[in-house]
């Protein structure tokens, strides 16, 4: 949708560039002038749509990226939590010396 935005954009450029060349070689009449002024504003126009439109599709993006870094923290943090859970729950492995004398501590 951006890159059509884009490319809609750079069209409209690319005719105001030849309007301008071909009108720099024509005749600058105020009658020719206040013909092309309608046109000119149209172009304007739809520009400043085209913007508009592109100012809501990167709120947009903008707001999902917001929520997927959220959702991202939250995720990171419980699975360290859980990493952290599952190391302290891990029984501890004893030498057979320590396993015999916690025997005897318990007689």
């Amino acid at each position: 949708e951006l890159e059509n935005q884009l490319s809609t954009k750079s069209e409209t450029l690319n005719e105001l560039k030849k309007s301008l060349a071909f009108n720099g070689s024509a005749d600058q009449t105020p009658e020719a002038l206040s013909l092309r002024i309608p046109e000119l504003c149209e172009m304007v126009d739809s520009i400043v749509n085209q913007v508009a439109q592109l100012k809501t599709s990167v709120q947009s993006i903008m707001e999902q990226w917001r929520v997927y870094d959220e959702v991202y923290t939250e995720v990171n943090l419980k699975t360290t939590s859980y990493l952290y859970c599952i190391n302290q729950c891990k029984p501890s492995v004893l030498s057979m010396e320590a396993l015999k004398h916690q025997i005897k501590t318990l007689q």
